[in-house]
Protein backbone atom coordinates (compact mmCIF):
# COMPACT_ATOMS: atom_id res chain seq x y z
CA UNK A 1 0.00 0.00 0.00
CA UNK A 2 2.83 2.39 0.84
CA UNK A 3 4.49 1.88 -2.55
CA UNK A 4 1.20 2.45 -4.37
CA UNK A 5 0.71 5.62 -2.34
CA UNK A 6 4.04 7.04 -3.47
CA UNK A 7 3.47 6.08 -7.10
CA UNK A 8 0.21 8.00 -6.96
CA UNK A 9 2.02 10.87 -5.23
CA UNK A 10 4.65 10.96 -7.99
CA UNK A 11 2.00 11.12 -10.70
CA UNK A 12 0.24 13.89 -8.79
CA UNK A 13 3.30 16.07 -8.65
CA UNK A 14 4.23 15.48 -12.26
CA UNK A 15 0.86 16.93 -13.15
CA UNK A 16 0.95 19.57 -10.42
CA UNK A 17 1.66 22.48 -12.76
CA UNK A 18 -1.44 21.76 -14.78
CA UNK A 19 -3.86 21.18 -11.93
CA UNK A 20 -4.37 24.81 -10.93
CA UNK A 21 -6.27 27.22 -13.16
CA UNK A 22 -4.05 30.13 -12.08
CA UNK A 23 -0.73 28.24 -11.99
CA UNK A 24 2.15 29.98 -13.78
CA UNK A 25 5.33 28.68 -15.37
CA UNK A 26 8.33 30.94 -14.70
CA UNK A 27 12.01 30.85 -15.71
CA UNK A 28 15.45 31.63 -14.24
CA UNK A 29 18.69 32.13 -16.17
CA UNK A 30 22.14 33.55 -15.46
CA UNK A 31 21.50 35.95 -18.34
CA UNK A 32 18.14 37.01 -16.88
CA UNK A 33 17.00 40.31 -15.34
CA UNK A 34 15.59 41.63 -12.07
CA UNK A 35 12.27 42.64 -13.64
CA UNK A 36 9.18 40.38 -13.34
CA UNK A 37 7.16 38.58 -14.65
CA UNK A 38 9.79 35.93 -15.55
CA UNK A 39 7.25 34.05 -17.69
CA UNK A 40 9.57 33.28 -20.63
CA UNK A 41 13.25 32.61 -21.19
CA UNK A 42 13.50 36.10 -22.68
CA UNK A 43 12.16 37.65 -19.45
CA UNK A 44 13.82 35.14 -17.08
CA UNK A 45 14.90 36.10 -13.57
CA UNK A 46 18.60 36.30 -12.78
CA UNK A 47 18.02 34.76 -9.32
CA UNK A 48 16.13 31.66 -8.22
CA UNK A 49 14.86 33.33 -5.07
CA UNK A 50 13.67 36.46 -6.90
CA UNK A 51 11.53 34.25 -9.10
CA UNK A 52 10.15 32.25 -6.16
CA UNK A 53 9.25 35.44 -4.30
CA UNK A 54 6.50 36.27 -6.83
CA UNK A 55 5.23 32.66 -7.20
CA UNK A 56 2.06 31.13 -5.78
CA UNK A 57 1.01 27.61 -4.81
CA UNK A 58 1.06 25.41 -7.92
CA UNK A 59 3.61 27.43 -9.91
CA UNK A 60 6.54 25.83 -11.72
CA UNK A 61 10.02 27.40 -11.99
CA UNK A 62 12.52 26.17 -14.59
CA UNK A 63 16.19 27.05 -13.95
CA UNK A 64 18.80 27.14 -16.72
CA UNK A 65 22.39 25.93 -16.35
CA UNK A 66 24.73 28.15 -14.39
CA UNK A 67 26.12 28.73 -10.91
CA UNK A 68 23.67 30.42 -8.54
CA UNK A 69 25.38 31.77 -5.42
CA UNK A 70 22.33 32.00 -3.18
CA UNK A 71 20.24 30.13 -0.66
CA UNK A 72 16.75 29.10 -1.75
CA UNK A 73 13.53 29.10 0.29
CA UNK A 74 10.68 27.41 -1.55
CA UNK A 75 6.99 28.14 -0.99
CA UNK A 76 4.34 25.44 -0.51
CA UNK A 77 3.15 23.81 -3.71
CA UNK A 78 6.14 24.93 -5.83
CA UNK A 79 7.82 22.84 -8.53
CA UNK A 80 11.50 23.86 -8.87
CA UNK A 81 13.25 22.13 -11.77
CA UNK A 82 16.87 22.52 -12.82
CA UNK A 83 18.11 21.81 -16.33
CA UNK A 84 20.86 19.38 -15.36
CA UNK A 85 22.05 17.91 -12.04
CA UNK A 86 25.67 18.56 -13.02
CA UNK A 87 25.40 22.05 -14.51
CA UNK A 88 22.52 23.75 -12.67
CA UNK A 89 24.44 24.63 -9.53
CA UNK A 90 23.22 26.08 -6.25
CA UNK A 91 26.50 26.97 -4.52
CA UNK A 92 26.09 28.11 -0.90
CA UNK A 93 29.71 27.82 0.18
CA UNK A 94 30.42 30.72 2.52
CA UNK A 95 26.74 31.71 2.72
CA UNK A 96 25.31 29.37 5.37
CA UNK A 97 25.13 29.65 9.11
CA UNK A 98 25.75 26.30 10.83
CA UNK A 99 22.75 24.03 10.45
CA UNK A 100 20.98 26.11 7.81
CA UNK A 101 20.08 24.57 4.43
CA UNK A 102 20.97 25.44 0.87
CA UNK A 103 17.36 24.76 -0.17
CA UNK A 104 14.38 24.98 2.21
CA UNK A 105 11.75 22.54 0.98
CA UNK A 106 8.13 23.26 1.96
CA UNK A 107 4.87 21.29 1.89
CA UNK A 108 3.68 19.77 -1.41
CA UNK A 109 6.80 20.79 -3.35
CA UNK A 110 8.75 19.19 -6.18
CA UNK A 111 12.54 19.57 -6.49
CA UNK A 112 14.58 18.12 -9.36
CA UNK A 113 17.75 18.54 -11.37
CA UNK A 114 20.15 20.57 -9.19
CA UNK A 115 23.81 20.31 -8.25
CA UNK A 116 23.78 21.53 -4.66
CA UNK A 117 27.19 22.41 -3.21
CA UNK A 118 26.34 22.97 0.43
CA UNK A 119 29.60 24.05 2.03
CA UNK A 120 33.26 23.25 2.05
CA UNK A 121 34.57 20.02 3.58
CA UNK A 122 33.95 21.41 7.10
CA UNK A 123 30.24 20.64 6.62
CA UNK A 124 28.60 23.78 8.00
CA UNK A 125 25.08 23.35 6.58
CA UNK A 126 22.45 21.03 5.09
CA UNK A 127 21.64 20.41 1.47
CA UNK A 128 17.85 20.22 1.48
CA UNK A 129 15.76 20.74 4.61
CA UNK A 130 12.20 19.40 4.48
CA UNK A 131 10.21 21.68 6.73
CA UNK A 132 7.52 20.17 8.97
CA UNK A 133 4.15 21.92 8.75
CA UNK A 134 0.76 21.86 10.40
CA UNK A 135 -0.44 19.62 7.58
CA UNK A 136 1.40 16.44 6.64
CA UNK A 137 4.47 17.48 4.68
CA UNK A 138 4.56 15.81 1.29
CA UNK A 139 6.48 16.19 -1.95
CA UNK A 140 9.14 14.76 -4.21
CA UNK A 141 12.93 15.31 -4.23
CA UNK A 142 14.56 13.52 -7.13
CA UNK A 143 17.62 13.49 -9.39
CA UNK A 144 19.69 16.04 -7.48
CA UNK A 145 23.45 15.92 -6.87
CA UNK A 146 24.36 17.08 -3.34
CA UNK A 147 27.86 17.69 -1.91
CA UNK A 148 29.28 18.48 1.54
CA UNK A 149 26.34 18.78 3.90
CA UNK A 150 25.95 17.90 7.54
CA UNK A 151 22.84 16.24 6.12
CA UNK A 152 22.48 15.87 2.39
CA UNK A 153 18.70 15.78 2.85
CA UNK A 154 17.12 16.36 6.28
CA UNK A 155 13.41 15.81 6.88
CA UNK A 156 11.50 17.11 9.87
CA UNK A 157 8.51 14.86 9.19
CA UNK A 158 5.80 13.97 6.70
CA UNK A 159 5.60 11.70 3.67
CA UNK A 160 8.20 12.72 1.11
CA UNK A 161 9.52 10.72 -1.83
CA UNK A 162 13.33 10.98 -2.00
CA UNK A 163 14.51 9.12 -5.07
CA UNK A 164 17.36 8.87 -7.56
CA UNK A 165 19.60 11.44 -5.89
CA UNK A 166 23.41 11.34 -5.70
CA UNK A 167 24.67 12.45 -2.28
CA UNK A 168 28.42 12.82 -1.83
CA UNK A 169 30.53 13.45 1.28
CA UNK A 170 27.74 14.48 3.64
CA UNK A 171 28.06 13.43 7.26
CA UNK A 172 24.51 12.04 7.00
CA UNK A 173 23.32 11.29 3.49
CA UNK A 174 19.59 11.28 4.24
CA UNK A 175 18.08 11.84 7.71
CA UNK A 176 14.42 11.22 8.49
CA UNK A 177 13.28 12.49 11.90
CA UNK A 178 10.04 12.68 13.90
CA UNK A 179 6.79 11.30 12.46
CA UNK A 180 7.97 10.35 9.04
CA UNK A 181 6.88 7.64 6.61
CA UNK A 182 8.83 8.75 3.54
CA UNK A 183 9.88 6.61 0.62
CA UNK A 184 13.66 6.62 0.12
CA UNK A 185 14.54 4.76 -3.07
CA UNK A 186 17.14 4.45 -5.83
CA UNK A 187 19.61 6.89 -4.26
CA UNK A 188 23.41 6.58 -4.47
CA UNK A 189 24.95 7.80 -1.21
CA UNK A 190 28.66 8.16 -0.39
CA UNK A 191 28.65 9.50 3.18
CA UNK A 192 31.40 10.41 5.59
CA UNK A 193 29.26 9.13 8.48
CA UNK A 194 25.81 7.54 8.09
CA UNK A 195 24.22 6.81 4.73
CA UNK A 196 20.55 6.85 5.79
CA UNK A 197 19.43 7.75 9.30
CA UNK A 198 15.91 6.92 10.46
CA UNK A 199 15.36 8.88 13.65
CA UNK A 200 12.97 8.76 16.59
CA UNK A 201 9.42 7.98 15.48
CA UNK A 202 10.27 7.73 11.78
CA UNK A 203 9.05 4.73 9.77
CA UNK A 204 10.35 5.26 6.23
CA UNK A 205 10.44 2.68 3.47
CA UNK A 206 14.15 2.45 2.48
CA UNK A 207 14.23 0.67 -0.85
CA UNK A 208 16.77 -0.11 -3.58
CA UNK A 209 19.50 2.34 -2.51
CA UNK A 210 23.26 1.94 -2.94
CA UNK A 211 25.39 3.16 -0.03
CA UNK A 212 29.15 3.18 -0.57
CA UNK A 213 30.91 3.66 2.77
CA UNK A 214 34.38 5.20 2.75
CA UNK A 215 35.31 5.86 6.40
CA UNK A 216 36.14 3.52 9.27
CA UNK A 217 33.40 4.92 11.53
CA UNK A 218 30.66 4.91 8.89
CA UNK A 219 27.32 3.10 9.07
CA UNK A 220 25.17 2.33 6.05
CA UNK A 221 21.64 2.49 7.49
CA UNK A 222 21.04 3.50 11.12
CA UNK A 223 17.52 2.96 12.46
CA UNK A 224 18.30 2.65 16.14
CA UNK A 225 15.22 4.53 17.47
CA UNK A 226 12.86 4.47 14.49
CA UNK A 227 10.63 1.55 15.60
CA UNK A 228 9.29 0.14 12.35
CA UNK A 229 11.46 1.05 9.36
CA UNK A 230 11.20 -1.18 6.29
CA UNK A 231 14.55 -1.80 4.61
CA UNK A 232 14.32 -3.67 1.29
CA UNK A 233 16.71 -4.51 -1.56
CA UNK A 234 19.53 -2.15 -0.58
CA UNK A 235 23.22 -2.61 -1.37
CA UNK A 236 25.72 -1.46 1.26
CA UNK A 237 29.39 -1.59 0.28
CA UNK A 238 32.36 -1.03 2.56
CA UNK A 239 36.14 -1.18 2.31
CA UNK A 240 36.69 -0.75 6.05
CA UNK A 241 33.66 0.65 7.88
CA UNK A 242 31.95 0.10 11.20
CA UNK A 243 28.44 -1.24 10.57
CA UNK A 244 26.31 -2.03 7.56
CA UNK A 245 22.81 -1.81 9.09
CA UNK A 246 22.00 -0.99 12.72
CA UNK A 247 18.42 -1.35 13.95
CA UNK A 248 16.59 -1.31 17.26
CA UNK A 249 13.01 -2.57 17.27
CA UNK A 250 10.15 -3.54 14.94
CA UNK A 251 12.29 -2.93 11.89
CA UNK A 252 12.13 -5.29 8.89
CA UNK A 253 15.10 -6.08 6.62
CA UNK A 254 14.40 -8.04 3.45
CA UNK A 255 16.61 -8.91 0.45
CA UNK A 256 19.53 -6.63 1.32
CA UNK A 257 23.19 -7.15 0.42
CA UNK A 258 25.83 -6.03 2.93
CA UNK A 259 29.17 -6.52 1.22
CA UNK A 260 32.79 -5.70 2.02
CA UNK A 261 34.50 -5.24 5.38
CA UNK A 262 32.64 -4.14 8.53
CA UNK A 263 34.72 -4.01 11.70
CA UNK A 264 31.78 -4.30 14.13
CA UNK A 265 28.97 -5.98 12.18
CA UNK A 266 27.39 -6.26 8.77
CA UNK A 267 24.02 -6.23 10.54
CA UNK A 268 23.61 -5.24 14.20
CA UNK A 269 20.29 -5.61 16.01
CA UNK A 270 19.09 -4.82 19.49
CA UNK A 271 16.72 -7.76 19.19
CA UNK A 272 13.22 -6.49 19.91
CA UNK A 273 10.67 -7.80 17.36
CA UNK A 274 13.29 -7.43 14.68
CA UNK A 275 13.05 -9.22 11.32
CA UNK A 276 15.81 -10.10 8.85
CA UNK A 277 15.15 -12.44 5.94
CA UNK A 278 16.42 -13.14 2.43
CA UNK A 279 19.54 -11.02 3.02
CA UNK A 280 23.28 -11.56 2.50
CA UNK A 281 26.07 -10.35 4.78
CA UNK A 282 29.68 -10.76 3.73
CA UNK A 283 32.53 -8.89 5.43
CA UNK A 284 34.35 -9.68 8.70
CA UNK A 285 31.38 -9.95 11.12
CA UNK A 286 28.13 -11.09 9.55
CA UNK A 287 25.36 -10.66 12.13
CA UNK A 288 25.77 -9.40 15.69
CA UNK A 289 23.01 -9.30 18.29
CA UNK A 290 23.40 -6.74 21.05
CA UNK A 291 24.75 -8.59 24.08
CA UNK A 292 22.32 -6.96 26.52
CA UNK A 293 19.18 -7.98 24.61
CA UNK A 294 17.09 -10.91 25.84
CA UNK A 295 14.67 -10.82 22.88
CA UNK A 296 14.81 -13.31 20.04
CA UNK A 297 14.93 -11.69 16.59
CA UNK A 298 13.28 -13.22 13.54
CA UNK A 299 16.45 -14.06 11.63
CA UNK A 300 15.61 -16.59 8.91
CA UNK A 301 16.47 -17.55 5.34
CA UNK A 302 19.64 -15.46 5.17
CA UNK A 303 23.06 -16.21 3.72
CA UNK A 304 25.88 -15.22 6.10
CA UNK A 305 29.03 -16.09 4.23
CA UNK A 306 32.75 -15.39 3.99
CA UNK A 307 33.15 -13.56 7.31
CA UNK A 308 35.85 -13.93 9.94
CA UNK A 309 32.91 -14.40 12.34
CA UNK A 310 29.52 -15.18 10.88
CA UNK A 311 27.56 -14.68 14.13
CA UNK A 312 28.16 -13.02 17.49
CA UNK A 313 25.74 -13.53 20.43
CA UNK A 314 23.39 -15.50 18.20
CA UNK A 315 22.92 -19.12 17.12
CA UNK A 316 21.21 -19.38 13.71
CA UNK A 317 18.56 -21.94 12.86
CA UNK A 318 18.73 -24.26 9.85
CA UNK A 319 16.90 -21.83 7.55
CA UNK A 320 20.05 -19.70 7.45
CA UNK A 321 22.85 -20.86 5.17
CA UNK A 322 26.49 -20.04 4.45
CA UNK A 323 27.45 -20.45 0.77
CA UNK A 324 29.31 -18.60 -1.95
CA UNK A 325 26.48 -16.53 -3.51
CA UNK A 326 28.05 -16.90 -6.98
CA UNK A 327 27.68 -13.26 -7.97
CA UNK A 328 28.17 -12.37 -11.62
CA UNK A 329 31.08 -9.96 -10.99
CA UNK A 330 31.89 -8.21 -7.71
CA UNK A 331 34.69 -6.19 -9.34
CA UNK A 332 32.06 -4.33 -11.36
CA UNK A 333 29.56 -4.47 -8.46
CA UNK A 334 27.23 -6.83 -10.37
CA UNK A 335 25.46 -8.76 -7.62
CA UNK A 336 23.08 -10.71 -9.84
CA UNK A 337 23.20 -14.44 -9.11
CA UNK A 338 24.64 -16.95 -11.55
CA UNK A 339 22.53 -19.82 -12.84
CA UNK A 340 23.59 -22.43 -10.27
CA UNK A 341 23.80 -20.21 -7.21
CA UNK A 342 22.57 -22.00 -4.05
CA UNK A 343 20.71 -18.79 -3.15
CA UNK A 344 18.16 -19.16 -5.95
CA UNK A 345 14.70 -20.07 -4.52
CA UNK A 346 16.27 -20.39 -1.05
CA UNK A 347 14.53 -17.44 0.61
CA UNK A 348 11.44 -17.23 2.76
CA UNK A 349 8.88 -19.62 1.19
CA UNK A 350 6.09 -17.19 2.08
CA UNK A 351 7.66 -14.54 -0.14
CA UNK A 352 7.73 -14.62 -3.94
CA UNK A 353 10.01 -13.14 -6.56
CA UNK A 354 8.74 -10.99 -9.41
CA UNK A 355 8.42 -14.09 -11.60
CA UNK A 356 6.18 -15.81 -9.02
CA UNK A 357 8.77 -18.33 -7.84
CA UNK A 358 10.02 -18.62 -4.27
CA UNK A 359 12.18 -15.66 -3.29
CA UNK A 360 15.88 -15.69 -4.00
CA UNK A 361 18.20 -14.60 -1.22
CA UNK A 362 19.88 -11.32 -2.03
CA UNK A 363 19.58 -7.93 -3.66
CA UNK A 364 17.30 -8.79 -6.58
CA UNK A 365 14.93 -11.21 -4.89
CA UNK A 366 11.56 -10.72 -3.22
CA UNK A 367 8.46 -8.79 -4.29
CA UNK A 368 10.42 -5.55 -4.80
CA UNK A 369 13.27 -7.20 -6.69
CA UNK A 370 13.66 -7.69 -10.43
CA UNK A 371 13.29 -10.56 -12.88
CA UNK A 372 16.44 -11.36 -14.83
CA UNK A 373 18.09 -14.21 -16.72
CA UNK A 374 20.56 -16.25 -14.71
CA UNK A 375 23.89 -16.51 -16.54
CA UNK A 376 25.90 -19.74 -16.65
CA UNK A 377 29.41 -18.36 -16.20
CA UNK A 378 32.78 -20.06 -15.85
CA UNK A 379 34.21 -20.48 -12.34
CA UNK A 380 36.71 -18.04 -10.88
CA UNK A 381 40.40 -18.87 -11.45
CA UNK A 382 41.88 -20.97 -8.65
CA UNK A 383 43.70 -18.85 -6.07
CA UNK A 384 46.93 -19.13 -4.11
CA UNK A 385 48.79 -21.54 -6.35
CA UNK A 386 52.00 -22.54 -4.57
CA UNK A 387 54.91 -24.76 -5.59
CA UNK A 388 57.42 -26.62 -3.41
CA UNK A 389 60.46 -28.41 -4.77
CA UNK A 390 61.94 -30.85 -2.23
CA UNK A 391 64.68 -32.13 -4.63
CA UNK A 392 62.80 -35.32 -5.46
CA UNK A 393 59.24 -34.06 -5.99
CA UNK A 394 57.43 -30.93 -7.07
CA UNK A 395 54.24 -30.35 -5.06
CA UNK A 396 51.55 -27.92 -6.22
CA UNK A 397 48.71 -26.70 -3.99
CA UNK A 398 45.86 -24.25 -4.55
CA UNK A 399 42.62 -23.16 -2.87
CA UNK A 400 39.43 -25.07 -3.56
CA UNK A 401 36.85 -23.05 -5.49
CA UNK A 402 33.72 -22.12 -3.56
CA UNK A 403 31.20 -22.16 -6.43
CA UNK A 404 28.45 -24.72 -5.87
CA UNK A 405 28.83 -26.20 -9.36
CA UNK A 406 32.62 -26.79 -9.15
CA UNK A 407 33.60 -30.11 -10.72
CA UNK A 408 37.37 -30.58 -11.18
CA UNK A 409 40.70 -28.87 -11.94
CA UNK A 410 43.10 -28.91 -14.87
CA UNK A 411 46.84 -28.42 -14.42
CA UNK A 412 48.90 -27.08 -17.33
CA UNK A 413 52.69 -27.03 -17.64
CA UNK A 414 55.24 -25.48 -19.95
CA UNK A 415 58.87 -24.39 -19.85
CA UNK A 416 58.30 -20.75 -20.84
CA UNK A 417 56.85 -17.90 -18.81
CA UNK A 418 53.48 -16.41 -19.86
CA UNK A 419 52.58 -19.48 -21.90
CA UNK A 420 49.12 -19.94 -23.39
CA UNK A 421 47.21 -22.95 -22.10
CA UNK A 422 45.99 -25.58 -24.55
CA UNK A 423 45.46 -29.34 -24.63
CA UNK A 424 49.10 -30.05 -25.51
CA UNK A 425 50.19 -28.60 -22.14
CA UNK A 426 47.57 -30.35 -19.98
CA UNK A 427 49.23 -32.72 -17.50
CA UNK A 428 46.46 -33.49 -15.00
CA UNK A 429 42.67 -33.42 -14.49
CA UNK A 430 41.56 -34.09 -10.93
CA UNK A 431 39.09 -33.13 -8.22
CA UNK A 432 42.03 -32.71 -5.84
CA UNK A 433 43.54 -29.32 -5.04
CA UNK A 434 47.11 -30.57 -5.15
CA UNK A 435 49.45 -32.33 -7.55
CA UNK A 436 52.73 -34.19 -6.83
CA UNK A 437 55.24 -34.84 -9.62
CA UNK A 438 58.65 -36.48 -9.72
CA UNK A 439 61.36 -33.87 -10.08
CA UNK A 440 62.77 -34.21 -13.63
CA UNK A 441 66.48 -34.04 -14.42
CA UNK A 442 66.39 -32.99 -18.08
CA UNK A 443 64.88 -29.49 -17.67
CA UNK A 444 65.89 -26.44 -15.64
CA UNK A 445 62.50 -24.76 -15.26
CA UNK A 446 58.81 -25.61 -15.24
CA UNK A 447 55.90 -23.12 -15.35
CA UNK A 448 52.47 -24.16 -14.04
CA UNK A 449 48.90 -22.87 -14.31
CA UNK A 450 45.64 -24.30 -12.97
CA UNK A 451 42.04 -23.87 -14.14
CA UNK A 452 38.70 -24.89 -12.63
CA UNK A 453 35.95 -26.66 -14.59
CA UNK A 454 32.30 -26.67 -13.48
CA UNK A 455 29.56 -29.25 -13.97
CA UNK A 456 28.55 -27.65 -17.28
CA UNK A 457 32.13 -27.93 -18.63
CA UNK A 458 32.79 -24.18 -18.36
CA UNK A 459 36.51 -23.70 -17.75
CA UNK A 460 37.87 -20.77 -15.76
CA UNK A 461 40.67 -18.48 -16.75
CA UNK A 462 44.03 -19.81 -15.56
CA UNK A 463 45.39 -19.10 -12.10
CA UNK A 464 48.44 -17.05 -11.48
CA UNK A 465 51.54 -18.56 -13.01
CA UNK A 466 53.98 -20.43 -10.82
CA UNK A 467 57.61 -20.93 -11.88
CA UNK A 468 59.71 -23.77 -10.46
CA UNK A 469 63.49 -23.63 -11.00
CA UNK A 470 64.84 -27.17 -11.09
CA UNK A 471 68.56 -26.32 -10.78
CA UNK A 472 70.16 -23.89 -8.36
CA UNK A 473 68.78 -24.54 -4.91
CA UNK A 474 69.21 -20.92 -3.93
CA UNK A 475 66.72 -19.97 -6.64
CA UNK A 476 63.99 -22.36 -5.63
CA UNK A 477 60.73 -20.49 -5.24
CA UNK A 478 59.66 -22.62 -2.31
CA UNK A 479 56.35 -21.63 -0.73
CA UNK A 480 55.59 -18.00 -1.36
CA UNK A 481 54.57 -16.64 2.04
CA UNK A 482 55.58 -13.01 1.61
CA UNK A 483 54.45 -9.97 -0.36
CA UNK A 484 54.97 -9.89 -4.10
CA UNK A 485 54.10 -7.66 -7.07
CA UNK A 486 54.09 -9.52 -10.39
CA UNK A 487 54.81 -8.29 -13.88
CA UNK A 488 51.67 -7.23 -15.70
CA UNK A 489 50.34 -9.49 -18.45
CA UNK A 490 50.17 -9.01 -21.36
CA UNK A 491 53.07 -6.62 -21.66
CA UNK A 492 53.18 -4.68 -23.97
CA UNK A 493 49.40 -4.20 -23.82
CA UNK A 494 46.54 -2.58 -25.71
CA UNK A 495 43.93 -1.86 -24.46
CA UNK A 496 43.94 -3.84 -21.19
CA UNK A 497 46.42 -5.62 -18.96
CA UNK A 498 46.24 -7.52 -15.68
CA UNK A 499 48.33 -6.56 -12.65
CA UNK A 500 48.59 -9.19 -9.91
CA UNK A 501 50.06 -9.24 -6.44
CA UNK A 502 50.20 -11.35 -3.30
CA UNK A 503 49.73 -10.35 0.35
CA UNK A 504 51.29 -12.22 3.25
CA UNK A 505 48.67 -11.00 5.73
CA UNK A 506 45.78 -8.59 6.06
CA UNK A 507 47.07 -5.15 5.10
CA UNK A 508 46.12 -1.77 3.69
CA UNK A 509 46.98 -1.75 -0.02
CA UNK A 510 47.52 1.09 -2.47
CA UNK A 511 48.12 0.21 -6.11
CA UNK A 512 48.67 3.18 -8.41
CA UNK A 513 49.64 3.80 -12.04
CA UNK A 514 51.91 6.70 -13.08
CA UNK A 515 53.12 8.02 -16.42
CA UNK A 516 56.79 8.37 -17.23
CA UNK A 517 56.76 11.94 -15.81
CA UNK A 518 55.60 10.69 -12.44
CA UNK A 519 52.06 12.04 -12.85
CA UNK A 520 49.34 9.90 -11.27
CA UNK A 521 47.19 8.19 -13.92
CA UNK A 522 44.84 6.08 -11.79
CA UNK A 523 44.38 4.52 -8.36
CA UNK A 524 43.50 0.87 -8.89
CA UNK A 525 43.37 -0.28 -5.25
CA UNK A 526 43.03 1.78 -2.07
CA UNK A 527 41.62 -0.45 0.66
CA UNK A 528 42.20 -3.07 3.32
CA UNK A 529 42.58 -6.61 1.93
CA UNK A 530 43.11 -10.00 3.55
CA UNK A 531 46.06 -12.25 2.71
CA UNK A 532 46.08 -13.99 -0.65
CA UNK A 533 46.49 -13.46 -4.37
CA UNK A 534 44.80 -10.59 -6.23
CA UNK A 535 44.37 -9.49 -9.84
CA UNK A 536 43.38 -6.02 -11.07
CA UNK A 537 42.60 -5.08 -14.67
CA UNK A 538 43.99 -1.78 -15.98
CA UNK A 539 42.25 -0.52 -19.11
CA UNK A 540 42.57 2.35 -21.56
CA UNK A 541 39.44 1.24 -23.45
CA UNK A 542 37.21 4.23 -24.22
CA UNK A 543 34.16 1.97 -23.90
CA UNK A 544 35.16 0.77 -20.44
CA UNK A 545 33.56 2.81 -17.65
CA UNK A 546 35.00 0.86 -14.74
CA UNK A 547 37.16 2.42 -12.04
CA UNK A 548 40.27 0.84 -13.55
CA UNK A 549 39.74 2.44 -16.97
CA UNK A 550 41.57 5.53 -18.22
CA UNK A 551 40.81 7.09 -21.59
CA UNK A 552 43.11 8.72 -24.15
CA UNK A 553 46.42 7.39 -22.88
CA UNK A 554 49.42 7.85 -25.15
CA UNK A 555 51.72 5.02 -26.13
CA UNK A 556 54.74 4.67 -23.90
CA UNK A 557 56.12 3.41 -20.62
CA UNK A 558 53.98 3.53 -17.49
CA UNK A 559 54.85 2.64 -13.90
CA UNK A 560 52.69 0.76 -11.45
CA UNK A 561 53.51 0.92 -7.76
CA UNK A 562 52.22 -1.03 -4.77
CA UNK A 563 52.46 0.11 -1.15
CA UNK A 564 51.43 -2.23 1.65
CA UNK A 565 50.87 -1.03 5.23
CA UNK A 566 50.34 -3.49 8.07
CA UNK A 567 47.50 -3.35 10.59
CA UNK A 568 50.02 -1.75 12.96
CA UNK A 569 50.31 1.13 10.47
CA UNK A 570 53.86 0.13 9.48
CA UNK A 571 54.96 0.05 5.81
CA UNK A 572 55.89 -3.57 5.07
CA UNK A 573 56.25 -3.72 1.28
CA UNK A 574 56.70 -1.37 -1.65
CA UNK A 575 57.55 -2.19 -5.26
CA UNK A 576 57.51 -0.45 -8.66
CA UNK A 577 57.38 -2.13 -12.08
CA UNK A 578 57.21 -0.87 -15.66
CA UNK A 579 54.68 -1.69 -18.33
CA UNK A 580 54.45 -0.66 -21.99
CA UNK A 581 51.37 0.57 -23.84
CA UNK A 582 51.53 0.18 -27.64
CA UNK A 583 48.71 1.69 -29.68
Amino acid sequence: MKLKYFLSLSLFFLLLSFSFSEATIRYVSKSGTSQPPYTSWQTAADSIQKCINICSFGDTVYVANGVYKETVVMIPGLSLIGSDWDSTVVDTRGLLQPGYPSIWFKDSCYLKGFNIIVSDENLTGNGVYISPSLVSTSGIIEQNNIFYGIDGILSGGGQVSVNSNLINFSAYGISMDDINSSLIENNLIIPTGVGINSGVGATPFIFNNIINLQNSNSTGIDCIFSYGTRINNNLIISNNSNKGIETYAWDTLTNNNVYGYFSYAGILSYGRDFTVNNSITNGNVGYRKYSGSTDTPYFKYNNVWGNNQNYINYSPDTTNISYDPMYVNTDSMDFHLQMFSPLIDAGDPNMLDKDGSRSDIGLYGGPFGVSYKYLDLAPSPPLNLTALDDSNYITLNWNRNTEADTSFYKVYRDTVINFTIDSTKLISSSTDTFLVQINPHNVTKYVYKVTCVDNQANESKPSEEKVVIITGIENYPQLITDYQLYQNYPNPFNPTTTISYRLKERSYVKLRVYDINGELVNVLVNQVQVSGYYEVTFSMNNNDNSRSAVQNLASGIYLYKIDVISENNIPVYSQVKKMLLLK
